[in-house]
């Protein structure tokens, strides 16, 4: 058996498996030890093992639990919620306006957390409610959620970028710059959609009434400071890493001090609200490093193989393609992944194998990391089987059904599929703040 036929048949058999329900680590992992094992014996068998060794050595995942404790601790002391009123106050008599706001949100819970399913769950708790409760269509709204989620992993401090930029050793801080212009175009975009669409049909998004606009300057003053701690806390912690005086690992940490010490100002930090934001904070780092392990022993088998040689070789020697057309062959490949796998498993299975391709087709890899979220981002909301999907379904309240989110969610994806295509054929879009900031 040809070793490039092993590898097609490891992919298959962990396609198979994921079809049947299993956790995503605990097939990715089965089927690399498996194949290790029945490679080459004993020996083979231990590269679970030395995974594991090689992630606990990886200095920057210390980087993700704090993240991802930042991003709750804020999100879980109400600074959210408060975030929303600011909106709803200011955007309110707007025909459409709280949909904007519900945008807004979703920009600045994506620079408080990096993760997509924190926003998708705050905008499904607290903005889809409010918005159906105020008459709002809500096909439309389920969407502008969804829609505005994906921006979790592009806009800093996206945790995915991080582990991107680890695989690919690329600069983390080039790979957040590049992210920030493509990911405020995505939601100027879907903000504009929704603007014009309440436009020309104010019944989709109605405007508050006369009795709630009437809110004293001063207060609306004080609702807008709401906004101001997530965002210094974001500027303290870009600041000190993008100037050198702090390293990646030491800014995420101020972050996460930061977002505490905000919360103890504010009067939240309860021993309860203490409890929940460690006990979710330990869940979601817990399933990165499992999925991380099983993926590294997934990778070393396909690269024992040669796999990335024979890709190399399939593509541009037995196929012919021309270097676009390789890396648009590549981005339908996590399209049809996305359907099966969430992003962190992706890109650990996959990125060893395409980066050094992009690298070979002479792309930039900074530029190729802002494609790749976008691409796992589209995966993840597109039908029928996109993983967001169920996710939004099981945290929509009454009244939405699967039917109103697959209808839903087609304007977005006609946005970002956009915006993919707009940074591919203008790379500068992701590429040019990176470029002048680390040349000043």
């Amino acid at each position: 058996m040809s070793y490039e036929f092993i590898a097609i048949t490891m992919f298959a058999a962990m396609m198979v498996l994921l079809l049947t329900g299993q956790r995503v680590f605990a097939v990715i992992g089965f089927v690399g030890v498996v194949a290790a094992y029945l490679l080459w014996g004993e020996g083979g068998s231990e590269m679970g093992f030395a995974s594991a060794m090689k992630l606990v050595k990886w200095y920057p995942m210390l980087t993700v639990p704090m993240f991802v404790f930042m991003g709750y601790m804020l999100s879980e002391s109400g600074i959210a919620e408060d975030l929303y009123k600011a909106f709803h106050v200011w955007m309110g008599p707007i025909n459409g306006g709280l949909a904007l706001g519900t945008i807004g949100l979703m920009v600045i819970i994506s620079a408080m957390n990096g993760l997509s399913v924190a926003g998708m769950a705050i905008g499904a708790t607290i903005a889809l409610p409010e918005l159906l409760r105020r008459g709002y269509d809500k096909v439309m709204t389920t969407g502008v959620v969804q829609g505005g989620s994906t921006l979790g992993i592009l806009i800093p401090p996206s945790i995915v970028l991080v582990l991107y930029g680890m695989i690919a050793r690329v600069p983390v801080g080039q790979l957040w710059l590049a992210g920030l212009l493509p990911g405020l175009l995505m939601a100027t975009l879907m903000a504009i959609y929704v603007y014009v669409r309440c436009r020309i049909n104010p019944l989709l998004g109605p405007a508050l009434p006369m009795e709630e606009r009437n809110v004293p300057l001063g207060e609306k003053l004080k609702l807008l400071t709401a906004g101001i701690l997530p965002l210094g806390i974001f500027a303290l912690m870009m600041s000190l890493f993008l100037s050198g005086i702090t390293s990646l690992v030491e800014s995420s940490a101020i972050g996460a001090i930061s977002s505490a010490l905000v919360a103890w100002w504010r009067g939240r930090l309860t021993g309860r609200l203490w409890n929940d934001v460690l006990q979710k904070t330990l869940g979601i780092t817990c399933m990165f490093m499992w999925i991380l392990i099983a993926s590294l022993c997934f990778g070393a088998v396909f690269d024992g193989l040669g796999a990335v040689k024979s890709i190399e070789r399939f593509f541009l020697g037995d196929l012919g393609l021309e270097p676009w057309q390789v890396l648009v062959l590549m981005q339908l490949s996590f399209l049809i992944m996305g359907m099966f796998l969430d992003d962190t498993a992706m890109l650990v299975i996959v990125a060893p194998l395409y980066i050094p391709l992009v690298q070979k087709l002479g792309f930039d890899l900074v530029w190729y990391g802002v494609l790749y979220t976008i691409t796992c981002q589209i995966a993840y909301i597109t039908p029928p089987f996109g993983y967001n999907l169920f996710m939004m379904r099981a945290m929509a309240p009454p009244g939405i059904g699967m039917s109103d989110i697959y209808k839903s969610i087609w304007p977005f994806v006609g946005i970002m599929v956009a915006s993919l295509i707009i940074i591919g054929c203008f790379p500068e879009i992701a590429t040019w703040l990176p470029e002048n900031f680390y040349a000043k």
